[in-house]
């Protein structure tokens, strides 16, 4: 198994260093050369297994022999070995036909624990095994970077430091951010939005001179490893709701699209899965470049579902390199026309590819709200406002006799306010992060200037 850029221009790696380099150097995203597609046979035979056995069997062809089987089954059960229920993501079932797909059973209560656990047994084994050491920089809009630092901390072969809008996460994120006390993360609050730090994240990759300096790394969604990570839960879903003998739906909350694309590597495994909806919030890039077949950057507007204020969706990239048929240099010029004049318009064929994979749509402020306070009332259930959004936009999207699978990407917990504004109960922590408003926090606030944070990174690596 190898992996090519999708813009066509940067060296074919191997897992490994597809995984460690992270963002191509010719500024594309790393993907498989060749999908691996699992026969009915396959996948009939991964109802009822353990999620760890599952996920072996579906990520295994594409980890080629960075890894021997039993040290890769190693990773993947110390990897989930702290997931609070023993399904690891268990599916609920909140109407007739519809289930909730509980994705925030990890240490830091989102979806993002899936990828980032495991990325963080890889690295480290891998770093160990050759002695390197690594920088990882990371941008945020909240979930990633508390992810990514609780699966980093303490590792004496890598500094992190994650980037977020400063005052743009809950407080349960930047929390979760800023209380660790290892010396080898740091959270940098960056005066700006979401899309401010996934460039100047980009912008140090660019930079090739500093990018070897410092052995710069990325773990956000960029990165193919965390993208594979998120397909077996599709997996899992859909074989638990009778795969492959009939089909599935999934309504994805969107932000930076790696989690929905996901799905639809899934879906190319042979995996029946039907519809993915990509459900957004007031920030509604890919839905209107998914219904106009123009992509065009907007402002991003705070909403009370941050982690999806977003208006550039990196991994939207990775779903046009499909649906252009590969080709390379076509996303690389669309790439460079986002660059210079804030957006793109999709061509006829690529638009129809794009039509038979995905749909979507978009929630208000209020609907959100009111599907928060509706689910209660109906169900019992407490929903984050991100999986608020994507339940709201999966109800108009239900098809006859085809199950609706919404993804429940974070713990209502991490957004108090809003689910206390939508139903007056304020959700309580799980009890291991019960002390989390006493720890103290250690943060930088950072100016969005390239120079000044490659300064700042250059300081304070402890190598």
């Amino acid at each position: 198994m190898t992996y090519i850029s999708t813009r066509g221009m940067a060296p074919t790696l191997g897992f490994e260093e597809a995984m460690m380099t992270g963002l191509a150097r010719d500024g594309g995203l790393y993907v498989p050369d060749t999908v691996p597609v699992m026969g009915r046979d396959e996948i009939a035979a991964l109802a009822g297994l353990p999620y760890e056995e599952v996920a072996f069997r579906v990520m295994r062809p594409f980890v080629g022999e960075a890894f021997d089987d039993a040290t890769f089954m190693g990773l993947i059960e110390a990897a989930y070995a702290g997931f609070g229920h023993p399904a690891r993501a268990p599916l609920k079932q909140v109407a007739p036909g519809g289930f909730l797909l509980e994705l925030f059973h990890g240490p830091t209560l989102a979806f993002k624990d899936f990828a980032m656990q495991l990325i963080g047994q890889m690295f480290e084994a891998a770093l160990t095994r050759s002695g390197r050491r690594l920088t990882i920089v990371g941008a945020t809009s909240g979930d990633t970077g508390s992810a990514a630092i609780e699966a980093f901390r303490g590792l004496d072969a890598v500094d992190v430091f994650i980037l977020y809008p400063h005052g743009r996460v809950s407080e349960v994120q930047r929390r979760q951010m800023t209380t660790p006390v290892e010396a080898n993360v740091h959270a940098l609050a960056l005066d700006g939005d979401f899309d401010d730090c996934q460039a100047r994240v980009k912008d140090m990759f660019n930079d090739l001179a500093f990018r070897d300096e410092v052995a710069l790394a990325g773990v956000n969604s960029i990165n193919w490893a965390r993208v594979l990570a998120q397909v077996v839960y599709y997996v899992t879903a859909a074989t638990s709701l009778g795969a492959p003998h009939r089909e599935v739906d999934f309504c994805v909350p969107t932000g930076n699209f790696g989690d929905i694309f996901a799905g639809s590597v899934a879906r190319r495994m042979g995996v029946p899965v039907g519809r993915l909806i990509a459900a957004t919030n007031h920030n509604d890039v890919v839905a209107r470049a998914l219904r106009d077949g123009e992509y065009r950057k907007g402002r991003v507007e705070p909403s009370r579902s941050p982690s999806m204020d977003i208006q550039v969706s990196s991994n939207f990239e990775r779903a046009l390199f499909d649906a252009y048929g590969r080709d390379g240099a076509a996303v690389a010029q669309l790439m460079d026309e986002l660059k210079t004049a804030d957006g793109f318009a999709i061509s006829q064929g690529a638009r129809q590819a794009l039509a038979e994979v995905y749909g979507a749509g978009r929630a208000s402020e209020e609907q959100t709200l009111a599907r928060i306070r509706r689910t209660r009332e109906e169900t019992g259930e407490l929903l984050c406002p991100h999986t608020a959004v994507g339940l709201e936009v999966a109800e108009g999207a239900v098809r006859d006799g085809v199950p609706m699978v919404t993804l429940a990407t974070a713990h209502p917990a991490k957004f108090p306010d809003a689910v206390e504004e939508a139903t007056g109960e304020r959700p309580p922590l799980p009890s291991r992060m019960a002390d989390l408003y006493e720890r103290p926090e250690r943060v930088t606030r950072v100016e969005n200037d390239l120079a000044a944070l490659q300064t700042l990174i250059r300081s304070r690596r402890t190598s």
